[in-house]
């Protein structure tokens, strides 16, 4: 593994040293850098262009140019752009606000499109996979710049508008109630009599939920509360339960269902706590709740400890985030108050100026992440889904599946421990890909809701002909790619073990 990985560094370095030549030529001979200082009256402009010229070197021959970069470059200096400003201080900010905005919508994305893919897959040619189908191709062939402008004219303008009297009418009740019955028959397995129950028990549970919210004005001051954290984190201890061990021994689900239960109590406990944390006082709390759920799992899990430790501490750490959106739900209608009324917004990364307490200035992250983050879920979800369904159904035809289940191996145990585990290959491929290219930044979305990233870095190096800034996108962008392939190569080895790296 040590000479598979030395080699690939080796290797790697030598692409990227290439790679850097042709794009540095390729950005110094896109344009001119000065065109827009000769368009300057007076006599200024001399002194400006010569200020330019002496700082980009665009005196000196470009091959010299690119090598006095590159030695810089070894010595940990990015240099300075056109104007004067330090490469490496952009770099920083622009980062930032790239990992902020695109690892969450890739995150969600891989995971919600695994998941229906996976579901879709076992389903195969029930409605659930052909609703499944049409919606990924639909989603799939949808412009992004398209779906960010609606975005931002229905769920920011048009329901921050809403939310000034957040009364739900009757037919919009009927026709997501409608929705919702479709969509619980075809979750339901059976003939069309059970469908239809599921039809009109979905149907109904949406339109009378709906309703409270409506009559309740939840929306203007919304939460999760007491009891409704309880059903959701004890529905979590018993979902999680049967994924992970199955209900034929009781150990893994007490151990679960007490984490839950400790969590939930804990929350009215550590109320003062929660009033005003930290980033470093939840990650702290999130340690010692894995710490506990762990013992837990250790001392009620029984025969089966290992997998009582597993649903335990998922447990706990799911209704640990119940928790954090219950506490950021409570602080909505302050925050709503401060930004009159417009909490869902269409520009930037953060509301000028804005300050307040721990759960405001998160809030106020999160109504400026959402569209973008929507925005990039709805393209990557349809491509997750799409390849996790057909990744799962070559792998169920398999002969080391139908082996198998002819064991006698419960069907939980055969999707997860063995068909799950070599359909994810190909798509380790995809998420190394993904999370590789979302380090250089999504151009378009940034773009259209004026998010200061690396897409806008790079994209502004480029108009301008200003090769510093375009090069230290390149240089990240680049390693990430490289890293992100050897770790998936390296996941391959862990996936099957007839992968052999030498």
């Amino acid at each position: 593994m040590i000479a598979f990985i030395s080699r690939r560094l080796i290797t790697s370095f030598f692409v990227l040293l290439a790679a850097t030549m042709v794009i540095y030529g390729l950005t110094a001979l896109a344009g001119d850098p000065l065109e827009d200082l000769r368009e300057l009256p007076g006599p200024d402009r001399e002194r400006r262009m010569a200020d330019r010229i002496d700082r980009m070197n665009l005196d000196v021959a470009l091959p010299l140019r690119y090598l006095a970069w590159l030695g810089n470059l070894f010595r940990g200096d990015l240099g300075v752009n056109r104007d004067g400003q330090d490469v490496a201080v952009l770099l920083g900010a622009a980062l930032s606000a790239t990992l902020q905005l695109v690892v969450a919508a890739t995150v969600l994305a891989v995971v919600i499109g695994v998941l229906v893919g996976i579901v879709s897959a076992l389903r195969q040619y029930s409605a659930f996979d052909y609703s499944v189908t049409f919606a990924a191709f639909v989603c799939f062939s949808l412009p992004l710049f398209w779906v960010a402008v609606m975005l931002k004219q229905y769920i920011a303008i048009e329901f921050n508008d809403w939310l000034r009297d957040p009364v739900i009418p009757p037919a919009v009740i009927g026709s997501v109630a409608l929705v919702g019955g479709l969509a619980w028959a075809a979750l339901a397995v059976g003939d069309r009599r059970l469908r239809l129950a599921a039809f009109g028990a979905g149907a109904a549970v949406t339109a009378v939920t709906l309703a409270l919210l409506s009559a309740t004005r939840w929306f203007a001051d919304p939460g999760i509360g007491l009891f409704a954290l309880a059903v959701l984190a004890g529905g979590t201890a018993i979902g999680l339960t049967v994924l992970i061990s199955g209900l034929q021994y009781r150990g893994p689900l007490y151990a679960a269902l007490a984490a839950a239960g400790i969590g939930v109590l804990l929350s009215e406990v550590l109320d003062p706590v929660l009033a005003d944390p930290g980033w470093l006082g939840i990650f702290g709390l999130a340690l010692v709740t894995v710490a506990v759920c762990a013992g837990l799992g250790y001392s009620l899990g029984g025969l089966l400890r290992r997998q009582a430790i597993t649903a335990a501490v998922l447990t706990g750490l799911v209704t640990g985030g119940l928790i954090f959106v219950d506490r950021m739900l409570r602080g909505f209608a302050a925050y709503s108050e401060r930004v009159r009324g417009r909490p869902i917004s269409t520009i930037g990364s953060r509301t000028p100026n804005f300050t307040g307490d721990f759960w405001q200035t998160n809030l106020d992250a999160a109504g400026h992440l959402l569209l973008p983050t929507m925005a990039l879920i709805l393209i990557s979800l349809a491509t997750y889904t799409r390849y996790s369904r057909a990744s799962m159904l070559e792998v169920m035809n398999l002969d080391y599946v139908r082996t198998a289940r002819a064991k006698g191996l419960p069907e939980r145990t055969v999707i997860t421990k063995h068909a799950f585990r070599n359909g994810m290959i190909p798509i380790t491929t995809l998420m190394a890909f993904d999370f590789a290219g979302v380090i250089g930044g999504a151009i378009v979305t940034e773009n259209v809701f004026g998010w200061q990233g690396m897409g806008s870095l790079f994209l502004q190096g480029l108009q301008q002909v200003d090769p510093a800034p375009v090069m230290a996108f390149f240089i990240v962008s680049g390693t990430a790619i490289v890293v992100f392939n050897m770790l998936a190569d390296i996941v391959y080895a862990y996936l099957d073990p007839r992968i052999r790296l030498s």
